[in-house]
């Protein structure tokens, strides 16, 4: 199994190649649409180069689930209800939700998974494998 520093260069080497940033841009604490400017065409790009470096299966909506932002019962003028912020926290336990569990605005979601998220994810993904 990959150890946590070789799981982070994969990870920081497939988010390079995706969004055509520096590598010193990508930290674990970098965010990946506020400050590495992924947009959500680049999430397909990025599961895919995921899927491949670890040889991996990431099922639609699993790493990103963009369905939560669409639904009326998680949503309220624009922020996420309670049932949405326990949803993704059911969906994404790799993700640290402390910051926009505060003040969940819908807009904001984007800025929430960073590189760190990422890698807890695949580790995960491995372990399960493994």
């Amino acid at each position: 199994m990959a150890t946590q520093e070789e799981v982070y260069e994969k990870i920081k080497e497939s988010l390079v190649d995706a969004l055509g940033v520096d590598e010193d841009e990508v930290t674990p604490e970098a965010t990946l649409v506020g400050d590495l400017g992924a947009e959500s065409i680049d999430f397909l790009d990025i599961v895919f180069r995921l899927e491949k470096a670890f040889k991996i299966s990431i099922p639609r909506g699993e790493l990103f689930p963009e369905d939560i932002l669409t639904n009326a019962e998680y949503i309220k003028d624009g922020k996420m209800t309670e049932a949405g912020v326990a949803e993704l926290r059911r969906r994404m336990p790799f993700a640290n939700l402390d910051g926009f569990e505060k003040n969940p605005v819908v807009q904001d979601f984007g800025n929430l998974l960073t590189v760190a998220d990422m890698c807890r994810f695949v580790e995960s993904k491995l372990g399960a494998a493994g």
